[in-house]
């Protein structure tokens, strides 16, 4: 394995602390919300309080999720990246902001690691969003975001599958451009690393067998699970499973439905996956509604309950046995809404 030592100081902000607008990246109307059906472990929780979001990631630390990045629509016709970080009191059913993330983002790549939230990296830019380095990390205790040295050149991307073990942040795959529009830009890596956050040192690790972005990620027992997702445009999305350990990649049973865009949790043993765009009907790009879960101890696929409200550009995360989905949009393209449901597997 290649080992690059960060030892550098912490390199400038490479954007200014505003939202950016991107005239170019219109938005398409949200299609229209009839009788959506929560059961079979569905529930409706609060709007998002700052309104609807796209394009963003989540993570959890104890009973509070927070919501941080992504799109939203500007208000004339297009959609805007934002810095903005809310936070979900899973018990209070409840919103409230907390500090900006110091440079906007979409698609950035975010866990939480020891009571703390770490941003590596993701996507911003005009007419065409392009990869950023920029790392950071939020302490909660003080609301205060701290900058971490960038990701090194080469290395940075966004929409990455993400995992956390022991120490270690890993990432696989993720896009380093994304040109919206017929034709744009969408330029899908197969990479892999790690990012420990003690020593602040990144490795290089094998590959993923293919490309993959807007894909599903998960630590389960040891091993490094990357589900569905697509190379290099929306519509060609796949259905694959990865699974990493020992210093290998192996390839597991596939997803009963081929998926990019979707967002994925874990309860237990089995990562469940949720929505995704790349569903053509009559020739448009449409939304998928499944839900599908993976046993990982049987590697076998079950289909569940579909999403009551089916979106994209979402993320989820487990607090406790439920999964939280806030956000996201239900029309391909950016289509941003401010739903939040809960799903409980039963």
């Amino acid at each position: 394995m290649k080992r690059i030592i960060i030892t550098a100081a912490v390199a400038a902000l490479t954007l200014p602390a505003t939202a950016h607008a991107h005239p170019g990246h219109p938005t398409t109307p949200t299609a229209p919300v009839v009788n959506p059906v929560y059961d079979d472990g569905w529930q409706q929780r609060a709007p998002i309080a700052g309104g609807p979001r796209q394009e963003h990631s989540v993570a959890a630390i104890g009973r509070h999720v927070y919501v941080v990045g992504g799109i939203r629509p500007d208000g004339s016709g297009g959609v805007v990246t934002v810095p903005d970080v809310e936070v979900y009191d899973t018990r209070a059913d409840t919103w409230r902001k907390v500090a900006p993330l110091p440079v906007p983002m979409n698609h950035p790549n975010v866990v939480a690691l020891g009571g703390k939230l770490y941003v590596l990296g993701g996507l911003s830019g005009g007419a065409s969003w392009q990869a950023l380095g920029d790392s950071f990390v939020y302490h909660p205790a003080t609301d205060r975001w701290t900058a971490l040295p960038p990701m090194p050149q080469g290395v940075e991307r966004g929409s990455a599958a993400m995992g956390v073990h022991g120490t270690r942040v890993y990432l696989a795959g993720g896009m380093r451009t994304l040109t919206p529009g017929p034709g744009g830009l969408q330029d899908t890596v197969a990479d892999v690393h790690s990012y420990d956050v003690l020593t602040r040192r990144w490795t290089t690790l094998p590959s993923l067998p293919e490309a993959r972005d807007h894909v599903g990620g998960a630590f389960v027992g040891g091993t490094f699970y990357v589900l569905g997702g697509r190379d290099r445009g929306q519509i060609n999305v796949r259905d694959t499973v990865y699974a990493f350990a020992g210093g290998r990649w192996t390839e597991r049973a596939p997803m009963p439905t081929p998926r990019g865009g979707i967002a994925s949790a874990v309860v237990g043993t089995k990562i469940y996956t949720f929505g995704g765009e790349g569903k053509v009907v009559n020739g448009v790009n449409t939304v998928f509604s499944e839900t599908e879960a993976y046993d990982t101890r049987r590697n076998r696929w079950e289909k569940l309950a579909p999403m009551p409200i089916p979106r994209h550009g979402t993320a989820a995360v487990g607090v406790g046995d439920t999964i939280h989905i806030p956000g996201g949009g239900n029309r391909g393209g950016g289509a941003p809404m401010d739903v939040n449901d809960a799903y409980r597997p039963r």
